[in-house]
């Protein structure tokens, strides 16, 4: 049994899904835009299944109005399984179950729109004092990368709050929030670590201090949520985590960047969702042998630009 000065291991991983979604309408008007399908699966499981990967056992998920299917999509479906174990189909019971057997999954409601601040702070009774991940659903990590794993090293070493970097360019750089880092890299193996001195959300470009943009995975402390109580509503009045953390930053809490380098598929908007479904699906072992020189060969039939299809 662990002493009461030892670090506890993280257990916990909060998932915001209040959204609207306009980004996809009309079909997230009825559909939540964490369930719209990456392949065969959506996007929302292929968090879960990361959060599980890392050790990360107790889920939360911050819903919103309108999201009563994401609680129905992770609760088991006797009538479903009955009517696939007649059919003698085990292959799509698994594939069924796979959504509630990955992890133990909880819901709260944000009740109002106020931000990924606001959203974060209401997962603060499920966390009590011990650290914990954020995961946001638009951005999918490899299961081959270990990000979130190294993440959660780097904050069991260093304490504090550990966030995902990833160096978009000095062109994209105003879409996100932007970092501000020491020259010095911090030890370990994986990705390149560095403390984190100071952030702003969406820069101009001329503006920013880097062009490391905060992408969405985040390992955080408890102290985090006295930190947003106390953030002001900032841009597009409502409450930015960017901000809080700056707090930690000011505060002298440690806050340490990894900047990622793997196989990372952002589900964020239509055309960067499309890429991400012929990406993953060419991957699979089921589907890419006969998917892939699909692909090739409607990509070479393509008109060229400015020709007329034939």
């Amino acid at each position: 049994m662990s002493s009461p000065s030892e670090p506890r291991p993280t257990v916990k991983a909060v998932i915001p899904v209040a959204g609207m979604g306009t980004r996809f309408l009309p079909a997230t008007k009825a559909v939540p835009k964490e369930l719209l399908p990456v392949v065969d699966r959506p996007a929302l499981q292929y968090i879960v299944e990361e959060a599980a990967r890392a050790g990360l056992s107790e889920v939360l998920m911050v819903t919103g109005r309108n999201k009563g299917a994401i609680e129905d999509f992770f609760d088991r479906t006797p009538e479903l399984e009955a009517a696939l174990e007649k059919k003698g189909d085990q292959a799509r019971i698994d594939a069924v179950n796979e959504s509630t057997d990955v992890a133990q999954v909880f819901f709260v409601r944000q009740g109002e729109a106020k931000g990924l601040g606001h959203a974060v702070l209401q997962a603060a009774a499920f966390v009590g004092d011990e650290a914990f991940a954020v995961l946001l659903g638009d951005d999918i990590i490899d299961a081959r990368d270990l990000l979130l794993e190294q993440m959660l090293a780097v904050q069991a070493e260093h304490g504090g709050a550990v966030i995902a970097l990833l160096d978009v360019g000095a062109e994209n750089i105003s879409k996100y929030g932007a970092v501000a880092v020491e020259d010095v890299q911090v030890a370990g193996d994986g990705d390149q670590v560095f403390r984190v001195t100071g952030m702003v959300e969406k820069p101009p470009a001329g503006e920013a201090p880097s062009s490391l943009a905060i992408i969405g995975r985040y390992v955080l402390p408890a102290e985090v949520f006295d930190a947003i109580r106390a953030t002001p509503p900032g841009r597009g009045g409502e409450i930015q985590l960017t901000d809080a953390l700056l707090k930690l930053v000011e505060d002298g809490v440690p806050v340490h960047g990894v900047v990622f380098s793997g196989r990372r598929y952002d589900t964020g908007d239509k055309l960067d969702y499309l890429k991400a479904v012929v990406q993953l699906a060419v991957e699979r072992e089921d589907l890419g042998p006969d998917f892939g020189p699909w692909l090739r060969s409607f990509v070479t039939d393509l008109p060229t630009e400015g020709a007329s299809p034939a």
